[in-house]
């Protein structure tokens, strides 16, 4: 494998139709070369024009046989399903991406959902737009509720579930964590479990959030049973991945008051048909998978891409989140 550009010599070919990180970048240090393509067609004709790439959906595994000069792929996401590790491995190309990027941003939105919910902040908004001025409830079932000793449990206690913890403890939740190492995550949250546990802890959670990442293990972790398992007062938050989730199963469970609701920020099709059921279950908050876009998206994606080019730049081998 031949070195590593140098400072002055490197291409970086930045590739999103939304982000706009070569602007984010020539603000930080306009002496270094790049550019940006926003459409897939315009990233397949320039993807042999520079020696980074940094990029997510855009990436196409037939890449590796036309991009001569790559040498690193910067993912701009947490997600890498879609690269192929064997050839990037194979054609001397190192991979890294961008986890932790946005573990401010959906710990934030998690919470917001949780907060939300409790609060019915979507009925308030629905009788703002009604002009509706609701008046007091003897319905005590029907009223706000307050979170401080309501059960939190979180699926998945990475870097965003960790951050989620913090948060609820500041609300005075009572936290569960489910992860397969324990260790990592004890004194952090209440009660750490393995997820063998999983539909033990569900029948005593007021919500359950998923913080967790596709995988063969997680997909359709919440399933019919799983939905039944969990109390009818309960909430559930996905700002997870869509196909964590039996959708079908999550509608019936919504539409039936099986649970008292959910709040939704990824879907297994994006974007959602608008024929879904989703859209019109009034007990549901849903979210456009915009948890993890902030105004500091871009920023967060340079800081770990400087990161990375200044380890390779002093000869260094090893990368921040370094997938091959």
């Amino acid at each position: 494998m031949s070195a590593f550009p140098s400072k002055s010599d490197i291409i970086i070919h930045f590739a999103h139709g939304a982000y706009q990180l070569a602007e984010c970048l020539n603000a930080r240090d306009p002496l270094i070369r790049n550019f940006q393509t926003f459409t897939p067609d315009e990233t397949a004709a320039q993807i042999g024009s520079g020696h980074v790439f940094v990029g997510s959906g855009y990436w196409k595994n037939d890449f590796i046989s036309t991009a001569h000069n790559l040498k690193l792929i910067q993912v701009c996401a947490a997600g890498f399903e879609n690269y192929d590790l064997n050839a990037i491995s194979k054609a001397g190309v190192r991979l890294s991406n961008s986890r932790g990027v946005n573990a401010n941003a959906v710990s934030d939105h998690a919470m917001a959902l949780i907060l939300g919910l409790s609060r019915k902040i979507h009925t308030a908004r629905d009788n703002q737009r009604a002009k509706h001025w609701r008046g007091m409830i003897s319905d005590i079932q029907k009223r706000e509720d307050e979170l401080a000793g309501k059960t939190l449990t979180i699926l998945g206690v990475g870097t965003i579930g960790k951050r989620l913890a913090r948060r609820a403890h500041a609300f005075d939740m009572h936290v569960i964590g489910i992860r397969r190492n324990i260790s990592e995550i004890e004194g952090l949250v209440d009660e750490a479990v393995t997820p063998n546990k999983l539909y033990d802890v569900l029948r005593r959670s007021d919500f359950v959030a998923l913080t967790c990442p596709l995988t063969d293990k997680t997909a359709n972790i919440i399933d019919a049973n799983a939905l039944t398992a969990m109390p009818q007062s309960a909430y559930l938050i996905n700002v997870s991945r869509g196909g964590c989730v039996n959708q079908e199963a999550l509608i019936h469970s919504l539409e039936a008051r099986e649970i008292a609701g959910a709040g939704i920020d990824t879907t297994i099709e994006e974007p959602l048909d608008t024929g879904s059921r989703l859209w019109d279950i009034p007990n549901v908050i849903l979210t456009s998978h915009t948890a993890g876009e902030t105004q500091k998206y871009e920023d967060n994606v340079i800081d770990i891409l400087f990161e990375n080019l200044n380890r390779l730049w002093s000869g260094k081998t090893d990368l921040l989140n370094q997938i091959v």
